[in-house]
């Protein structure tokens, strides 16, 4: 697999008056051309903030983002901005509520200086087209549209310059249910289209099961399993990714396993070994003790588990 964006042992942290929060602790994953990747996990396991990094909105406290190969430093990124897009989780916040649909959709094309003004007003003529919204959006305010049609605005900002990758953080979340599929269907019809690579944040496994080429797992700001779909749904290896999909009885699994219990740990104090053991059904003395490296258990299925599923290892 050519990586087209890669995560290179990336550690996130932040300094409070409390300590330091760990939300991200090295990581290493690599997004391929065309490719869906989808990072799947609990709420505060450093999801969203692994994304803004692989965006260029965060610096990384350790370690590196490449794209296609290269090491992105300050200058590096802005050269390589239009390849990377954004969508964020609120439709809501995401768009300027004093700029016209027109403008927003088409400020990244203005400050890439990406074609004449008349091609710019063409271009956002035909990503509203695109996203099934009427050309006569253009003239009118982010407040007048639903939560569904302010996302699809969004989208379409992304768009605009023409990205090679996409990281799309939580789009369905803020969304009412009915609508949630429709922009799933958008998505998969214009990765399928524009032939984009999508990072895909997300904690709903069955929108995962249907969108993703691969799965990466995270766990406290720990990169715990990294499969294809396929292997992740039905050759599970870790326990922290079998609570989740037990938690998900329409995914018409063969075998269940018990949810989680307890609360995930402050990233202000993480554990000590494995960060998952206070919680892992499978724990024993070495969890504690040592941390274990994320491995091949087979071709393409790594997982960093003293004792994975399945007898694997």
């Amino acid at each position: 697999m050519t990586a087209l964006l890669e995560a290179i042992d990336v550690s996130v942290h932040f300094a409070t008056r409390a300590g330091k929060v760990r939300a991200v602790e090295g990581v290493s994953l690599a997004v391929a051309a065309g490719e869906v990747l989808a990072l799947v996990g609990e709420s505060g396991s450093g999801k969203s903030t692994l994304g803004f990094t692989l965006a260029g909105l965060q610096s990384p406290t350790s370690g590196a983002v490449a794209y296609a190969g290269r090491g992105l430093d300050r200058a590096g990124w802005r050269s390589v901005r239009r390849d990377i897009q954004i969508v964020f989780q609120d439709p809501f916040g995401a768009l300027d509520p004093r700029m016209l649909v027109g403008d927003i959709i088409g400020e990244p094309l203005r400050v890439q200086q990406i074609g004449t003004a008349a091609e710019r007003r063409a271009r956002v003529m035909q990503l509203l087209d695109q996203v099934g919204l009427p050309a006569e959006s253009a003239q009118r305010f982010a407040h007048e549209f639903s939560g569904g049609q302010r996302q699809r605005i969004a989208i379409a900002r992304a768009l605009a310059p023409r990205p090679k990758l996409i990281v799309a953080d939580e789009p369905l979340s803020a969304l009412d249910v009915s609508v949630q599929s429709q922009i799933l269907n958008l998505l998969a019809d214009i990765r399928a289209a524009e032939g984009l690579a999508l990072l895909f944040i997300s904690h709903d496994l069955a929108v995962v099961h249907h969108l993703a080429d691969r799965v990466a797992v995270l766990y406290l700001g720990h990169l715990v399993e990294l499969a294809s779909r396929d292997e992740l749904f039905e050759r599970t290896a870790h326990p922290y990714t079998a609570s989740l999909l037990a938690a998900v009885p329409r995914l018409g699994r063969k075998r269940t396993r018990g949810g989680l219990s307890g609360e995930m740990p402050s990233p202000l104090a993480p554990p000590s070994g494995c960060v998952f053991h206070p919680r892992c059904p499978k724990a024993q003395d070495l969890c504690a003790e040592s941390a274990p490296l994320l491995r091949e258990v087979t071709s393409g299925h790594a997982v960093s588990c003293h004792f994975p599923l399945g007898g694997q290892g």
